[in-house]
């Protein structure tokens, strides 16, 4: 399989890293995410941490974009604290952005060279879970 790379969308990256430098604070919030939604605007957010098992930065996102009225987002990146830069979504992240948005493209990759792909080329092989629900009617 092929990964198809799209155009990066920098102001996305420095959105993040501005959040994880300005709002990242102690080992509670660590992560900072930054989405672009269909209309053009950008929603950030921050990880949640906790030992039980707190909400990454992307899970965050996705409730402040719906809380703002952005139910489509185009573009997702994930920028750790402490200039880690940007950081590939974990597992659960993966399957949710696709169950919520499965055209969704994601930047992965280092400072050097980053680059974006779909979701579906981070999941392949996925379970979709829209496609095991039964029909309402």
């Amino acid at each position: 399989m092929t990964t198809q790379t799209h155009p990066v969308d920098h102001e996305l990256v420095q959105a993040a890293a501005h959040v994880a430098r300005t709002r990242c604070r102690g080992d509670n919030h660590t992560m900072a995410a930054a989405a672009r939604a269909r209309d053009g605007r950008i929603i950030t957010a921050v990880n949640a941490y906790h030992f039980t098992g707190g909400p990454c930065a992307e899970l965050v996102l996705i409730g402040a974009a719906a809380a703002q009225g952005a139910y489509e987002l185009e573009t997702i990146v994930a920028v750790g604290d402490r200039d880690r830069g940007v950081v590939p979504p974990c597992g659960r992240c993966r399957q949710v952005l696709l169950d919520y948005f499965p055209d969704i493209e994601v930047i992965v990759g280092d400072d050097v060279r980053p680059r974006t792909v779909r979701i579906t080329d981070l999941l392949p092989e996925s379970y979709v879970w829209a496609d095991h629900q039964l029909d309402a009617e």
